[in-house]
């Protein structure tokens, strides 16, 4: 701002209205940046706890009281009860009066419509990527496969899933739209906890490379649309193993 009277003009009416007066940068006689905003503590209580319950940290049927939750993060009851609250609201957990709180089982309908939704944006991205014809993206996924099957190999499933994760990580976050990018990570963190919730209970995932493969093959090509058909035929034989899996009378029993 040029106008010193103008800026004064400005700085006094902030302050009549009792708002903050920004103090001037000595080196440059301007107002300093404003702070980037802080996650307030019920956002990083709720972010932390719903962290532990899509990881499997908070198992379906685990209970607890606020105050061993609020003991746990280092925080007080408030933010705590708060991001409870939010929670419960999406279903992931309940309170019980006088109880505390408990982890809900997965909702297969619910998972259902996840992995639709999922499958839907993973295959829009793959279609973009394959136009792009991003190389560095496409090299990092063909590293990560590889990954998987030297995990397999040896018999390390929790190295396998990290690789699996990286490749579909890549895709998503490579396409060209971070909007979508954004969507499909929130499903993909949903579907997460229910491939690690049933991962005891699933056969070997000995195809899944193979899969991985004839996606990397379309997108070296550039072929958008077999792209998209071979992302979404990987995502639904996968979902179609866990959605069945979740059907199980003994995967409800966390629910109980």
């Amino acid at each position: 701002m040029n106008d010193p009277c103008l800026e004064r003009g400005l700085l006094e009416n902030r302050a009549a209205a009792g708002m903050a007066v920004p103090m001037k940068d000595d080196r440059t006689g301007q107002p300093p940046a404003p702070a980037a905003p802080r996650a307030s503590l019920g956002e990083s209580a709720y972010r932390a706890l719903r962290a532990q319950i899509l990881e499997m940290t908070l198992p379906p049927g685990h209970q607890a009281t606020e105050g061993d939750l609020a003991a746990q993060l280092g925080m007080s009851r408030t933010p705590v009860h708060e991001a409870v609250l939010r929670l419960q609201a999406e279903g992931f957990l309940e309170v019980q009066p006088r109880r505390g709180i408990r982890v809900l089982p997965i909702d297969p309908t619910g998972m259902a419509e996840t992995y639709e939704v999922l499958i839907a944006l993973e295959g829009a991205a793959a279609a973009r990527l394959a136009t792009k014809r991003d190389e560095a993206a496409i090299d990092t996924m063909a590293r990560a496969t590889e990954a998987m099957r030297e995990a397999l190999a040896r018999g390390d499933r929790h190295a396998w899933a990290a690789a699996d994760d990286r490749f579909h990580r890549t895709l998503v976050q490579n396409c060209g739209n971070a909007r979508l990018a954004r969507m499909a990570q929130e499903a993909a963190d949903l579907a997460q906890r229910a491939r690690l919730a049933t991962a005891a209970l699933r056969p070997e995932p000995a195809g899944s490379a193979e899969e991985h493969a004839r996606i990397l093959d379309a997108l070296r090509l550039g072929d958008a649309e077999a792209a998209r058909a071979a992302l979404s035929a990987h995502r639904q034989r996968a979902s179609a193993e866990i959605l069945r899996t979740l059907s199980l009378p003994l995967m409800r029993l966390g629910g109980h």
